[in-house]
This record gives C-alpha cells, structure tokens and sequence, in this order.
C-alpha cells in the first residue's frame, strides 16, 4: 500500500504524472447526469490518445441516454491519493463509423473489438476541458493542471 506523505509537485511534474497515468491505466469511473434521472456512474475501459479520452459502452446503456441528453461528464481515475479528474463534453460515436486509429488503439489494448459484435456498441469521446490532479492535502493548492482545454504551465 502506498503512504500518504508526498512532496509537493509542481505543475509541470503533476501534468508529466498525469500524462503517464492516463497513458498506462485501463480503467477510470465516468460520472454522467440525466435531467430527470440524476447522477450515474459506471467504471469503463478507457484509450487516451494524447488528446482525447475513448470509452465504449452499450448502445443502450444509460451512460449512452444520459450523455445524449447531457454531455457534460466527469472522468476519474480509481485512486483516492493519487487523483486525477477531468472534465468535458462527450460525444457518442456508432462503433462502425469511430475513426480506425482509434478502435483499433483501442482493440489492441483490451483485445477487444467492439466493432465485431452483434450488439450495437457506442464510443465516447471526450476531450478534456479541466484536469485536476493531487496526492493528498499538500497539493489541493494548484490541482488545477488543464484550464479552457490548455494545460497550465
């Protein structure tokens, strides 16, 4: 189990830190509303590709209904010390007409295609718009490591 004493990172290491994380994780918790429905959140797969998040779902999950009604989420990576959240707008991409760089990013890390099932599947895209990243009270001060969809230097 890792400890909870941390030295301060500055920006520039904290964006390096996510950057890696975001790179080499496989899952991260997406957080989605519904107007009349309220808050739901489902852990997914996910694919960074340097400039967006790449998740996929059921064409019917209420993930899917609920980005289609609002497509504001929230994403977080699964640590509660090393945290790393981001903001932004997702779009849902049919999972045949997803750019091939991208579904094939994303079948050769999992090993597997959701363009091959029967079922109808659903990409979510997101570009982040806010990115927070912290390791315990000493980095509350400066999370903020994307702000507009730039990343703060």
């Amino acid at each position: 189990m890792q400890g909870t004493e941390t030295m301060r990172r500055d920006t520039a290491q904290r964006r390096r830190d996510t950057l890696a994380r975001l790179g080499s994780e496989r899952d991260l918790w997406v957080s989605t509303a519904h107007p009349d429905h309220g808050p739901h959140q489902v852990p997914l797969w996910f694919l960074w590709d340097g400039e967006a998040v790449w998740m996929c779902t059921s064409a019917n999950s209420a993930t899917v209904r609920n980005v289609r009604a609002e497509p504001r989420v929230r994403l977080a990576l699964p640590d509660a010390f090393d945290v790393v959240l981001l903001q932004g707008e997702a779009q849902c991409c049919p999972a045949r007409e997803v750019p091939a760089e991208a579904a094939d990013a994303f079948a050769a890390k999992f090993g597997w295609d959701p363009r091959g099932e029967e079922a109808p599947y659903v990409y979510l895209r997101v570009v982040p718009r806010t990115v927070r990243a912290w390791r315990g009270v000493p980095e509350l001060r400066g999370r903020v490591v994307m702000r507009e969809g730039v990343w703060v230097e």
